[in-house]
């Protein structure tokens, strides 16, 4: 499949840069040193429209995963945390697009659109992150909707959000299993308790909180897809098909480790030359460039993949792909950049040690790369058994 950015995206790419060099670059270190909310990342992403930029042209965006992914490279090559905010949004009207009733949609996806309301996404527990089938987490049924129970870890945004789209197995009346559905909770709902921010390494800007339920009522309203788990199914196809925004990130991180280091290197001397003209830098740069330039390519195409309509088990090993090598490279990349700044590299007084400690982050939320890598080996060899480890 080939593809080559279009005017529009290249428009796109232009404004987001200026915008992120001039008004978002400026605030990061201080984002990532008081771990809060940057509501003035938050506002300008509303004026400039933002939120509404992969999704339907109905709800004001361009129908494109890639021109995403561009803006959230962008965003994330001064500042993760503010190309987050974009992520954050998009998850949760990604899912009730694909697998919300009309109903739900009139009343959550203009305002998820416009930056007016705030959603985020439940799915981890302190039992399982990527083993979704071991949630816990119940949604028994009563009349006119369902009694939430259970504990979640790890929901980012949930602090602030509007409404949490929450993943429970759905249960009868008589505590039958009947699949794992997703519900849209809302913060102020009576028995849902959230929980103090977790301290984290990295991504500090957009706290993520444990989730306490205890008899909390949603109605059936509420719930995403039919009762017994299809909804859930077409939900995580959603999720799936996002997951080049993931790796965008990670790529944004890349390149901004890149252009810190390209500027340090330039303007550091040492044996009576600069830094950046001696051969062992010059080769560890073109590694890095050449690095991150194949997870870009990659993601790209993985995006374009998405606009093309393609879905499904052609998708998915792609979509694993993608996440994996660009969070590695971000890894690789950030871990280089820190060794090119010496000592300074581990000084809070520059900001290179925020990009390494934002890249093991993102090679560990959204599904770690060794599930990732799980996926990849699946479509190729089959399905391996998740049991015991055989001795070999």
């Amino acid at each position: 499949m080939n593809y080559e950015l279009t005017d529009e995206q290249r428009e796109i790419q232009d404004l987001i840069r200026r915008v992120a060099r001039e008004k978002v670059a400026p605030r990061a270190d201080e984002i990532d040193r008081s771990a809060e909310y940057p509501h003035d990342m938050f506002a300008l992403l509303k004026e400039l429209g933002l939120f509404a930029l992969p999704f339907p042209t109905e709800y004001g965006g361009t129908n494109s995963l890639l021109s995403a992914c561009i803006a959230v490279e962008e965003l994330g090559r001064v500042c993760y945390n503010t190309g987050y905010l974009l992520v954050v949004q998009w998850t949760p009207f990604g899912a009730i697009l694909a697998g919300g009733t009309e109903e739900q949609k009139q009343r959550l996806l203009p305002g998820l659109a416009s930056g007016d309301i705030r959603g985020a996404l439940s799915l981890t527990e302190p039992q399982s992150g990527s083993d979704v089938s071991g949630i816990k987490t119940s949604a028994r049924r009563v009349e006119g909707g369902y009694r939430l129970n259970g504990a979640k870890i790890w929901c980012t945004n949930s602090h602030i959000a509007d409404f949490i789209l929450v993943a429970a197995k759905t249960v009868d009346e008589g505590g039958a299993p009947l699949g794992i559905n997703l519900f849209i909770v809302d913060r102020q709902t009576p028995g849902l308790t959230i929980g103090a921010h977790e301290s984290k390494m990295g991504a500090r800007g957009v706290p993520a909180c444990p989730l306490f339920f205890d008899d909390a009522f949603v109605p059936v309203a509420n719930r995403v897809g039919p009762e017994g788990g299809e909804g859930f199914k077409v939900a995580m196809e959603a999720l799936n098909t996002s997951r080049p925004l993931i790796a965008a990130r990670a790529v944004g991180l890349a390149q901004g480790a890149i252009d810190h280091s390209v500027d340090y290197i330039q303007n550091r001397v040492a044996f009576k030359q600069k830094v950046s003209d001696f051969q062992g830098v010059r080769w560890m740069i073109a590694d890095m460039v050449t690095q991150t330039e194949a997870a870009r390519q990659l993601v790209y195409r993985t995006a374009s993949m998405v606009d093309a309509g393609v879905t499904g088990r052609a998708l998915a090993p792609m979509a694993a792909m993608s996440k994996m090598f660009a969070s590695d490279v971000a890894m690789k990349v950030a871990t280089d950049a820190v060794q090119l700044f010496g000592a300074a590299g581990i000084s809070n007084e520059y900001p290179i040690n925020r990009y390494f400690r934002d890249a093991k982050v993102v090679q560990i939320i959204e599904g770690t790369n060794q599930i990732q890598r799980n996926i990849v080996a699946d479509s190729v060899l089959g399905r391996a058994s998740r049991g015991e480890a055989k001795p070999r």
